[in-house]
């Protein structure tokens, strides 16, 4: 049987910690592939290669902070949000087309600010992204800090519509931090929409009181 001597260990600690780093960041380095091949346009082997080239020289040669995955993936809610991705991909367009066409009256638009549940980078830039690929609205700018993305939308006509995009836009965290996001995360996204809800419960009273 071979022995591990005390003066192995921390080097044995070292490579784990090592393998651990590299597993984790594993999907984000294929997904970087794959992002090179939508670019490009082709599914072929010379792709794949020139995308792995260009995924290694990102992650090592420019030394930016590391993006740390949850470690989390669940696939029936990853494949929830790709099917409702494209279902308000087409909504959406075609809400936007309507809106065009429709020459009764302006659209409407506004900036809103959209304060998150989570403080993740790759969650608030995937919920960024999401929100700026679905016709209708576009981030303008994100406050890291306070959590906050602020968006131009268009079909706002009062504050009942501006309270929607800001939910709409909460749904789809949710989805994200469903589908790839931790277990804190996931708490923390059921604990704002339950104090969301009880703050709607509590303004209805209060109006039906007065």
């Amino acid at each position: 049987m071979t022995r591990v001597t005390d003066a192995e260990t921390p080097r044995l600690a070292s490579k784990r910690g090592l393998f651990a780093r590299a597993w984790r960041q594993l999907p984000f380095f294929a997904w970087l592939i794959v992002l090179w091949m939508l670019l490009w346009g082709q599914w072929t082997w010379l792709a794949f290669l020139t995308g792995l080239v260009a995924a290694v020289v990102v992650t090592r040669i420019f030394r930016l902070p590391p993006a740390e995955l949850s470690g989390r993936l669940n696939p029936w809610w990853g494949l929830v949000f790709v099917v409702q991705f494209f279902v308000a991909l087409v909504r959406g367009s075609l809400i936007v087309a309507w809106q065009t066409l429709d020459l009764r009256r302006q659209p409407g638009s506004a900036m809103i600010a959209v304060p998150l549940a989570t403080d993740d980078d790759l969650i608030m830039t995937h919920t960024a992204v999401t929100a700026s690929l679905i016709p209708g609205s576009i981030i303008l700018e994100t406050d890291r800090d306070r959590r906050i993305l602020y968006l131009h939308v268009i079909g706002v006509h009062s504050d009942e519509d501006v309270e929607e995009h800001r939910e709409y836009i909460r749904e789809w965290e949710a989805r994200i931090v469903r589908a790839v996001g931790s277990r804190d995360q996931l708490q923390a996204v059921k604990a704002a929409a339950s104090a969301r809800r009880e703050a709607d419960r509590a303004a209805r009273i209060a109006g039906g009181a007065e």
